[in-house]
């Protein structure tokens, strides 16, 4: 029997609320809530597992030092996935950046206009895509991954990485492309996964 009753936090609102109380036993819970689906976008962000373990370590610093912020309780899963987020991108900015080798993959002609790749990929294994995005250059990847997956559009993408739009969609299109041609090459088969 424990000395000290365990407190339970049935509601995200009280989880919340226990972190803005900054009590260790909310902290600890709010943190195993987020730790896996987080872990997962920085994974998709880093070149390392260990690098995305660091970009999710400070990300949660910087979730524990503004949850005073968070007003609306409801909205702590956007809220979080917004920091992580925004983390990878700074950590990018400060330490890949200047290691950009993206010279190798400007010979990639360029692709028709079009949306089609939402439905060339989305019949593919997921796990196998984003074993195959992980392998984009750093400023394809982070494009591809903004883009495709969180859903930012083109515009918003520039003013996160400090680009100009049209090189957002530059990137984009050759990351895109890039993809594809991975696909191609590992001969993932849209038939082999789809239900």
């Amino acid at each position: 029997m424990a000395l000290f009753g365990r407190k339970s936090y049935r509601t995200l609102t009280e989880l919340v609320a226990g972190c803005q109380q900054q009590q260790p036993r909310a902290q600890r819970a709010f943190y195993e809530r987020y730790q896996s689906r987080m872990l997962g976008v920085c994974v998709r962000y880093a070149r390392t597992v260990a690098e995305a373990e660091d970009i999710f370590q400070e990300a949660f610093l910087k979730v524990f030092a503004h949850i005073d912020q968070l007003t609306k309780p409801e909205s702590a899963d956007s809220w979080v996935k917004s920091i992580v987020v925004r983390t990878a991108i700074n950590y990018y900015n400060r330490t890949t950046r200047s290691e950009q080798h993206l010279t190798s993959y400007e010979a990639i002609s360029e692709p028709p206009a079009s949306e089609d790749h939402l439905l060339l990929l989305a019949g593919y294994d997921q796990e196998a895509l984003l074993g195959l995005l992980a392998r984009l250059p750093d400023a394809y990847r982070l494009v591809v991954n903004l883009y495709l997956i969180e859903g930012y559009t083109h515009a918003e993408i520039a003013k996160l990485l400090l680009i100009p739009e049209a090189t957002a969609r530059s990137r984009f299109s050759r990351g895109r492309q890039l993809l594809l041609t991975f696909v191609d090459q590992h001969g993932i088969q849209r038939h082999e996964f789809l239900g």
